[in-house]
């Protein structure tokens, strides 16, 4: 395993609040190899163990943190919240993990613990209500989106710490691009089924731009799906970050399932509060 030049991750960063760190790690600064390289941190993609302790070891040393201050959980593609707070920093390491499985959102309130999801073409969402001091990391694929995990997570927020919408700034993350994200019909009839609005979410491609008549496959723009969750909750359009980088565009620096395969790499979109 040959270690990477750089000895610390490279992070695209987001400038939500001076309280705040935010973030997505991109594919340098690390030692994977192959569809690994060179930056993971995911334990369930396939990735060498030797590697993702390094990779772990260094982001935490980026952030100044110890490795039980950085909480990400084994998405399922649910609509599943957790909140992250004393008690569950208390817990022992299978205990962590066992509350950890299935979960695709996490929400705290506490300084110095950086809660993040996992990606590789679906969309990262990073909410920091301004008023309360909350923080939420968002994994929504499809399946997420459709079943409105960014509403579920902002009501976990309210329920959880008083968090009001409009008090909230937020952060579309890389993710693949509506040009990019063809889709079945099966995926599009969910999409329509759950009520969003078609006109603005989906448009039907040539399956071959070069061929006329070859026929034709719905695109879904997931990052437009998840903006217009957060802004029919409340969010402020100003108050909401569009990150606009395709990771099927963009895969020399952002990993990609459809490029590089599902055995490869992920993306780590983090939040911490200082």
């Amino acid at each position: 395993m040959n270690p990477d030049r750089m000895t610390h991750p490279q992070l695209h960063s987001y400038d939500l609040s001076p309280m705040v760190t935010a973030f997505s790690t991109m594919r340098q600064g690390g030692v994977g190899e192959g569809s690994y390289a060179s930056f993971n941190i995911n334990n369930y993609c396939g990735d060498s163990a030797d590697a993702i302790a390094e990779n772990t070891a260094r982001l935490c040393r980026h952030l100044a943190i110890s490795r039980r201050q950085l909480v990400f959980p084994h998405q399922t593609h649910s609509a599943s919240v957790l909140c992250i707070d004393d008690d569950f920093m208390q817990l022992g390491c299978d205990a962590r993990a066992a509350r950890l499985e299935g979960i695709d959102a996490l929400v705290t309130d506490l300084s110095g613990v950086c809660i993040g999801v996992s990606t590789a073409d679906c969309i990262p969402i990073l909410i920091f209500d301004t008023a309360n001091h909350v923080v939420a990391a968002v994994h929504a694929g499809w399946r997420g989106t459709v079943a409105r995990i960014v509403e579920a997570t902002l009501g976990t927020m309210a329920e959880c710490y008083g968090t009001r919408a409009a008090d909230c700034k937020a952060v579309v993350g890389p993710g693949i691009s509506l040009h990019r994200f063809e889709v079945g019909d099966e995926v599009y009839d969910a999409f329509r089924d759950a009520g969003f609005n078609m006109q603005y979410i989906s448009r039907a491609f040539p399956v071959d731009e070069s061929v006329e008549s070859r026929g034709w496959k719905w695109h879904l723009d997931l990052p437009e799906c998840n903006d217009m969750q957060l802004r029919n909750m409340g969010v402020a359009p100003e108050n909401i970050h569009m990150a606009g980088i395709c990771t099927y565009d963009n895969v020399d620096r952002f990993f990609s399932a459809r490029r590089l395969g599902i055995d490869s790499g992920r993306i780590f979109t983090g939040i911490m509060m200082k």
